[in-house]
């Protein structure tokens, strides 16, 4: 019987430590306690937006000619009314000095026929004090009267000649700014369409012909964002926003929407979508950002402060979560009530207590209610 027993117990021995050695290890998963934060009600953009600048153009002359002058490059800073560029225009130059020339003979030959008018008055007083002392006849005193009311009426047309010449020399000088680009602002050179001795030609609306000249203003700048038409009705003007560039990661800017578009945008193979546009809250902060970065906004639509909140990603279908019991090392199920959320974290109203632990890695195979886990962060036992 001893014998026996000592067989017995050394299967049983055995069996436990086959059970022990092959039993299923439990799952390392990342847990996350329930603490009280901030959360809110947020909107995305659907595609990436941009940083635009309030002054942003772009110039072509006129009309069409050869660059014969290009006084700036891409990159330059330029003041308002500084010449960027200007055309071959010798023919309306000679017209200028054409023009000048005749102003210049329209007034001598004004002073000489207003000279001459100013005698044939004095001539026609005399004649007057003449007539009045019977020295010369009636019809000598009309022919003089008359002769200073014709050099009178010359000088007026000759002083019209001269108003006309100076708006022919307006004229001329007018056409010649239909060859050159100047500045409308002070500003940057963002591109150059064109080289010196290049023909270049008009960009009228409609027809796709590349500006001579693009230029921005970067010392004001703001964001626009295509968002959801499902979105645009809960969007209006002063709301507050956050702004994230792929350039600064980690960074984030407040914003204002400034603009919503009254219209939807319909893009051929891209989703329907409403432009909105947001100041920077604190354009001092900015540093030095350029026209054209990439951006995220999330516009704030409610929030709340200090309240049970846990990732959003850690709530299955049906608003259910796995809690952890430290106790037993198991996971179970729990529905929860949940209130105010975005992508990040979900306000919870009822179905978990401040520091209770949930799991946030749902992906994992074997990860259900029931499963034994133990806590990512430690070692296995």
């Amino acid at each position: 019987m001893r014998r026996t027993a000592l067989i017995a117990l050394a299967a049983a021995l055995l069996a436990v430590v086959l059970f022990w050695s092959t039993r299923p290890q439990p799952i390392a998963v990342a847990l996350q306690e329930v603490t009280p934060g901030r959360v809110e009600a947020t909107l995305t953009n659907t595609r990436a937006g941009s940083i635009e600048a309030c002054l942003h153009t772009k110039l072509s002359p006129i009309m069409g000619g050869r660059i014969d002058y290009l006084g700036v490059k891409e990159g330059d800073t330029v003041k308002k009314g500084q010449l960027l560029l200007k055309l071959w225009n010798d023919d309306q130059q000679a017209n200028t000095a054409l023009a000048e020339a005749q102003v210049v003979v329209a007034a001598k030959r004004t002073d000489e026929v207003c000279i001459a008018a100013a005698n044939a008055e004095r001539e026609a007083r005399r004649q007057a004090e003449l007539r009045a002392r019977g020295f010369v006849s009636s019809s000598a005193e009309e022919n003089a009267r008359t002769d200073a009311e014709v050099r009178h009426a010359a000088c007026h047309t000759a002083r019209a000649d001269v108003a006309q010449a100076e708006a022919r020399l307006k004229a001329t000088r007018t056409e010649q700014g239909r060859v050159a680009l100047y500045a409308p602002f002070d500003g940057i050179v963002a591109k150059i369409v064109g080289e010196l001795g290049e023909y270049s030609t008009p960009s009228p609306p409609g027809v796709m012909t590349p500006p001579a000249i693009e230029l921005f203003d970067a010392s004001c700048l703001y964001v626009t964002a295509p968002m959801d038409e499902v979105d645009a009705p809960k969007i209006a003007v002063g709301q507050t926003a956050r702004i994230s560039l792929d350039a600064l990661p980690g960074q984030h800017f407040t914003g204002v929407v400034r603009r919503v578009a009254p219209y939807v945008l319909a893009v051929e193979k891209q989703a329907r979508t409403v432009d909105v546009e947001l100041d920077f809250a604190d354009p001092a902060a900015l540093g030095r950002l350029l026209v054209g970065y990439s951006t995220d906004v999330e516009i704030i639509l409610e929030s709340r402060d200090n309240v049970l909140r846990i990732p959003t990603a850690a709530i299955r279908e049906g608003g259910r979560v796995l809690v952890y019991d430290a106790a037993s090392g198991t996971l179970a199920e729990r529905t929860i009530r949940t209130g105010l959320a975005n992508w990040e974290y979900s306000e919870v109203l009822e179905g978990l207590s401040a520091g209770e632990r949930i799991a946030t890695a749902q992906e994992k195979d074997g990860i259900k209610a029931g499963a034994r886990v133990r806590p990512a962060e430690e070692p296995a036992k």
